[in-house]
Order: C-alpha cells, then sequence, then structure tokens
C-alpha cells in the first residue's frame, strides 16, 4: 500500500473488550532500580512514596511496553541504571544494558513481553514476544496499547507545537504502529536533505529523492493525524462530568491541502513546495513547510476558548479528557482496554474531578497504574486498588489495605 494512502488498522470490537494488564513486571538494571518485581492483579496499581523514590521511573518501564521511546522520550544510554546518580545502586553500569519484561493478560491471552539493551550496548532496542526476537518495536503494537499524563505535560498547551505534534503521534500509535516509522523516515529524509542544501553538496536528483521521501511520508503522517484527531473529536465533544467537552483538530499546510485534493495529488504539490524552498531551507535549516509544522489545536466547547487561554485547572481537565476519549476509542476500536500510566495527576486535581477520573477507571476495568506522594488521595479507591509503597528504589506491596 502506498503510505500516503494507508489508514489507521481498526480491529474490529469485541462484545466484552478485554483490559490489558500486567501479571509480572521485571526490571534488571533500569534507571535507578538494580533489580525490581513486582506480580500483580488486573487492579490498578497505586504507587506511593517520596519525590525521587523511583516512581515515575516504574511507570516509564511500563510505557516501553508499548511502541516508541517512553513517557521521557528517553534516549537507550539513560535508562541504563548508573550509580549514584539516579537513586539506587553503588556500581556504573557502564555498558548500558538494561531490561524490562512482563507478562501481559491480553485479548489474545498472555504475552511474554521484554525490551532493553545488552551490556554490549548498541543503537537499537531489543524486544522479544514470547521468547521470539521482533524486527522492531512496532511489533509491540499488536499487543500492548499504553497511554500517559505526567507533570511535564501540564504546559502542553501553552508550550511550543512539538510536544502538541509528539502526543497526537503517540495517540496515532495506538492504533496504527507503522505511523512510527513513517515519522521517524520523514525526519531521517529531513535531516539529510539539510544537511546537502547546508554543505551545497547535493545535486537535484539526490534531493529530489529526499523530498519524493518527504513528500510520501509526510502526506501519510498528516493524514494518520487529521484522522485520530476526527475521531476523538466524536467522544470528546460531550462533557463528561467534570471533564469539559473539547474540540481537537490539527492544523498545518499540508492537511489543509488535504481537505481539497486526494493523498496523491497533495504528495506532489509538497514535493514542488520543498523544492521551491530550498535557496530558503539552505539559509534557515529544516524544511519551509511539512508535517513538522503541524499542530494540535483544542478547543474548550462550553466556554468557546482555546485550551492555551483556558486556566491551569481547565487546561489539565482537558488533557484529561483526551486522554479517556482515547482510553475508549481504543476499547471500542481494538476490543482492549489500553494501560493507563497518571504520574502524579491525582495531587493536582480537586476532588469531584478527582474521584470523576477514579470512577471513569473502574468503570473501565483498565489496570491505571497511579503515583503520588500521599497515599490519601487514593483512600477512596479502597481494594479497589493494589498498592506499592516505594522508597529509594525498593518496592513494598501492601495487602489487606
Amino acid at each position: 500500500m502506498h503510505p500516503s494512502t494507508a489508514t489507521m488498522p481498526v480491529t474490529p470490537s469485541v462484545t466484552t473488550p478485554v483490559a490489558l494488564s500486567i501479571a509480572r513486571l521485571r526490571l534488571t538494571d533500569f534507571r535507578c532500580y538494580t533489580a525490581a518485581r513486582l506480580d500483580l492483579d488486573e487492579r490498578p496499581v497505586i504507587l506511593t512514596g517520596p519525590n525521587g523514590a523511583g516512581k515515575t521511573n516504574m511507570l516509564e518501564a511500563v510505557s516501553l511496553l508499548a511502541p516508541g521511546r517512553g513517557l521521557r522520550g528517553a534516549r537507550l544510554d539513560d535508562l541504563a541504571r548508573s550509580g549514584g546518580n539516579r537513586g539506587g545502586g553503588e556500581n556504573d553500569n557502564d555498558q548500558g544494558g538494561w531490561a524490562v519484561a512482563a507478562s501481559i493478560v491480553t485479548p489474545d491471552g498472555v504475552r511474554e513481553i521484554g525490551t532493553g539493551r545488552s551490556p554490549e550496548g548498541g543503537t537499537r532496542r531489543i524486544v522479544r514476544i514470547d521468547g521470539a526476537p521482533a524486527k522492531s518495536q512496532a511489533a509491540l503494537g499488536e499487543h500492548v496499547g499504553a497511554v500517559w499524563l505526567t507533570p511535564q505535560m501540564d504546559r502542553l498547551f501553552t508550550d511550543g507545537s512539538t510536544g502538541r505534534r509528539r502526543f497526537l503521534d503517540r495517540l496515532v500509535f495506538g492504533f496504527d504502529a507503522a505511523h512510527a516509522g513513517r515519522v521517524s523516515g520523514y525526519d531521517h529524509a529531513m535531516r539529510e536533505r539539510s544537511r546537502l542544501l547546508r554543505d551545497g553538496a547535493g545535486d537535484d536528483t539526490w534531493l529530489g529523492s529526499l523530498e519524493r521521501k518527504m513528500a510520501e511520508r509526510g502526506v501519510a503522517i498528516a493524514a494518520a493525524r487529521r484522522e485520530m484527531t476526527a475521531r476523538l473529536a466524536r467522544l470528546c465533544g460531550a462533557p463528561s462530568g467534570p471533564f469539559p467537552g473539547a474540540e481537537v483538530t490539527v492544523t498545518g499546510s499540508v492537511e489543509e491541502w488535504l481537505d481539497e485534493a486526494p493523498a496523491l495529488t497533495v504528495e506532489d504539490r509538497l514535493q514542488t513546495a520543498l523544492r521551491e524552498s530550498r535557496p530558503h531551507d539552505a539559509n534557515a535549516g529544516g524544511a519551509a513547510v511539512g508535517p513538522h509544522r503541524s499542530d494540535l489545536k483544542v478547543r474548550h466547547l462550553a466556554k468557546d476558548m482555546p485550551a492555551e487561554l483556558c486556566s491551569t485547572g481547565e487546561q489539565k481537565a482537558l488533557l484529561i479528557a483526551v486522554v479517556l476519549a482515547n482510553a475508549r476509542l481504543q476499547t471500542a476500536e481494538r476490543g482492549r482496554v489500553p494501560l493507563l500510566l497518571l504520574d502524579e495527576v491525582a495531587a493536582h486535581l480537586d476532588e469531584d474531578r478527582r474521584e470523576a477520573l477514579f470512577e471513569e477507571i473502574s468503570s473501565t476495568g483498565a489496570q491505571a497504574w497511579l503515583t503520588g506522594t500521599d497515599p490519601a488521595l487514593f483512600a477512596s479507591l479502597g481494594d479497589r486498588a493494589q498498592k506499592v509503597a516505594v522508597e529509594d528504589a525498593t518496592l513494598t506491596q501492601i495487602s489487606g489495605v
């Protein structure tokens, strides 16, 4: 299939969606953990402990069981345990080896999934599924879906567009793992084109080939983002309890062209635009046009106000509304409830929104992973959740709470 005509694959919904859940999680030389293990059931997981104890590192480990670079977008080198400066272990892990392994309950049964980097290093992440090596991390998307919120995302609507594009692309990954390869391929071709233009070393044929790759992948990226926001908008349009209704769109030149013409015509238009912008791009770097300049726009419907102009609390509520809508979309279309990774979310919600979030988690059956410094914030979950105390990279599972 031509990249620009690819659409997000959808698995027919099943009568009773299965909530993805981690039954066993093992970490080796990951971040602050020399070794760690959790044996779990399908209920939400509450991680509590002081700042710097290793709670977010646990969520990051879980996020790496899905395609992508995890909730921090970290490099492989940064994920390996390093003595003294990450809160655990006395010996440096000089070779940068680390591993995350899990037994995950999926609609197709229990899957044994592992990922990491060998002690000998390397530039690629190793992925194994049921003991067999996978060609790429894209294979993880066939079995695991995860969505997350972190404190760093609180400024998503007010900071630059780069973070919003990455956020939207992660939502697309949940339905189309090949999207990650298109984004990576587009970025690589753009960097190569920029280098040639800067050095004045590329002939017309060479540059044209790179621009054709950018056009093919770029239009496919824009089309997938448009489709994703359109589907989200249908679920976000109505308020859900204390979480506001939201309008969700993606803006950009390529997206606008797709409103006017077929994908193949837009490819030709983008390639022509790239050719014409060579003199400008040689001086400015990057490319003057393309999906790398697109932006995710969210609007508070009740207030008829763009998200970036809303209060901090309203922005948080809008962001949660979008994430929950995405989880409901995966549930309906893929027949599985994704893992929800919610880092320090409860502490920044008022009581009504916090309880509404807990009810949403309980009603969907999602195995949500929530972190916080104050166990009292999660008291209302009672025995609906399993609790783990985290301190100095040590995990203690609490029973009977």
